[in-house]
């Protein structure tokens, strides 16, 4: 019931704007509207809940054109990479038109005839999405021109130029702390509470942080440390509150329930979610996400996945050799939980042809030969897909960036480790991370300004957790580490041409021809020993016509996408302004070599 009374009150708002499209268009213009708005505090929730703006299943999309996830759709960064992009090809981004309604309400709310706390925790709320609004922008642009008030067209900032980097973090950290302080702990499910602009403060303040540590393009280095040092002051408050908890049941279930659920109002973990109503908002959860055609999880990740007893999968024999069938044996339980398995069914087959049995990949579909599972719906249940809620925040990001806070200010100790690191690795079983962990070096030399080997193994652990929660390309992006797009994403081992098991269970499935040799017409083809037809694909090197590429022609990895580009230092960490914008305002700047 609480999520259902709080979702009708988003849909009010919904309808009122809806039906209502220029209102918010011509304010202030219209200055009627505005007397005759903001006076009431269901004016006030009206008009807030029209401000929200969360991801919903699209959050498992947007780790595509990453290191973890190949893509053969469109991406922003794979255009810039692949392209000679400029500001009239990467034109997108610069859009107002939120920040002017979220100034609107701030100007107007002081109508309302409310105590002051209630007015502060509607601005506080107001002032978290001007935060959050423009940290985008900060992430895209560096500098960007801060507004606080709405515009007019005579206003004489209109056409001014850019405030620095450094003065639109500061102006964004006031937002979150006055939100921090102003905005109510007990809200209904659905809705932006305290602990929301916690977790998202914190989660910006080691972006924040990170990012000037290492991008000495800025030369903000000097200036790291006191975002640090927020983001730990909030996780640590976050964490002290005791009002969240991870999700723990079976180490071999827990984490993937996390994903699939149709009410997370009352799950400990979760700090926000975007709710779904039953025959009022559909979940939009994608047959998509389980990656034919679109997307395909990467062997890269797959390798990053620690064994069952905490040594490195790179520790083990010929490890870059092992089949599909071998590299799932003895891992990271989180591994099966976010990939789909050798003996794994499909449910939910959709388009995909293979039916309701031991899923066999489809390698002219699928381009790495792995499958996301994680935040895929599984399930012929139409009632139940269209109700599934997206944990869009959950606690244990607030542990990982605790930890890696802590380490990057050179604080971090084994009881810190125990309290976050080893609570995740505890869900699953896992080993506990030790201060004297050895250092990794396929991990070092993926990031060569790291020395300490319990901070690449933080980085390991985050990337492990929030594996396709969208967080990747941030990642990369603060930690300086944008070449490792460049690296060619890989799929699965076949070290010849012959016949394979995909499922696990002992018999061959599919069978490999090399390019010169014609796959037989059906009534010619071998069955297996279970009577099931063998499916066949012809194999060979990039450019060949053939079913799928591996990287030796007969044998080695499948290739994904052959040319992934060159990734530009500084200048890929950003976006241009686009270029028509610079001609209607000619005191905006590129930076960074964007034209």
């Amino acid at each position: 019931m609480e999520k259902l009374l709080n979702f009708s009150l988003l849909v009010i708002s919904l309808i009122f704007t809806s039906c209502n499209d220029n209102f918010l268009e011509r304010l202030p213009e219209t200055e009627i509207a505005i007397d005759n708005f903001f006076n009431t505090e269901e004016d006030l929730v009206i008009y807030i809940n029209s401000l929200y703006d969360f991801p919903g299943f699209e959050l498992y999309f947007q780790d595509n054109a990453t290191d973890n996830n190949a893509t053969t759709g469109i991406r922003e960064i794979k255009t810039i990479m692949t392209t000679n992009a400029n500001a009239s090809v990467i034109n997108t981004g610069w859009d107002w038109s939120a920040l002017r309604d979220i100034n609107i309400f701030l100007a107007n709310s002081e109508k309302a005839q409310i105590s002051e706390d209630i007015r502060n925790h509607y601005n506080g709320i107001a002032r978290f999405f001007r935060a959050q609004f423009y940290m985008e922008k900060v992430k895209r642009y560096s500098n960007v021109p801060w507004y606080d008030e709405v515009l007019t067209p005579s206003s004489e900032d209109l056409f001014k130029e850019s405030d620095s980097r450094s003065f639109v973090i500061e102006k964004i950290m006031e937002d979150y702390q006055f939100a921090m302080d102003h905005v109510f702990e007990n809200q209904l499910s659905g809705n932006v509470n305290k602990w929301v602009v916690a977790a998202y403060y914190s989660r910006n303040a080691l972006y924040e942080g990170t990012y000037r540590k290492y991008h000495s393009e800025l030369g903000l280095e000097s200036t790291a440390n006191s975002f640090l040092n927020i983001a730990v002051k909030i996780t640590k408050e976050i964490v002290e509150s005791n009002q969240f908890s991870l999700h723990t049941s079976n180490s071999k279930t827990a984490y993937f329930e996390l994903f699939n659920q149709t009410d997370l109002s009352s799950n400990t973990e979760v700090i926000f979610s975007n709710i779904s109503v039953p025959n009022i908002k559909d979940s939009g959860a994608s047959e998509t996400v389980f990656g034919n055609y679109e997307m395909s999880p990467t062997k890269d990740l797959a390798n990053s996945y620690l064994m069952l007893d905490g040594s490195f999968f790179s520790q083990q024999p010929k490890y870059e050799t092992m089949t599909f069938s071998e590299e799932f044996v003895s891992r990271d339980p989180r591994m099966s939980q976010t990939y789909s398995f050798p003996g794994w069914e499909l449910f939910n087959v959709s388009s995909y042809s293979n039916g309701v049995r031991n899923y066999v990949q489809q390698f002219n579909r699928n381009f790495t030969g792995y499958h996301q599972i994680k935040g895929f719906i599984n399930s012929t249940d139409q009632d139940y897909t269209n109700n599934i809620d997206v944990p869009v925040f959950r606690y244990a990001e607030v542990l990982l960036t605790h930890a890696e806070a802590m380490a990057e200010l050179g604080l971090l100790n084994q009881t810190i480790l125990d309290a976050t690191i080893n609570q995740l690795r505890d869900r699953v079983q896992m080993p506990h991370l030790k201060m004297d962990v050895a250092k990794d070096p396929i991990l070092s030399a993926k990031y060569p300004k790291v020395n300490s080997s319990v901070l690449l193994e933080i980085r390991r652990e985050r990337r492990i957790e929030m594996a396709f929660e969208g967080r990747r390309l941030d990642d990369l992006n603060r930690w300086h580490a944008g070449k490792l797009l460049e690296i060619e994403p890989l799929g699965l081992y076949f070290p010849n041409t012959g016949k394979y098991d995909l499922t696990g269970d002992g018999v061959e499935d599919v069978i490999l021809l090399d390019a010169n040799t014609a796959i037989p017409n059906s009534e010619n083809r071998e069955k297996n020993s279970l009577g099931v037809n063998y499916i066949y694909y012809r194999v060979g090197i990039v450019g060949e016509n053939v079913d799928f590429y591996l990287t030796n022609g007969n044998s080695g990895n499948v290739v994904a996408t052959p040319e992934r580009g060159v990734f530009q230092e500084p200048k890929h960490y950003y976006r241009p302004i686009p270029a028509n914008e610079i001609t209607l305002n000619p005191n905006l700047k590129q930076l960074f070599g964007w034209e």
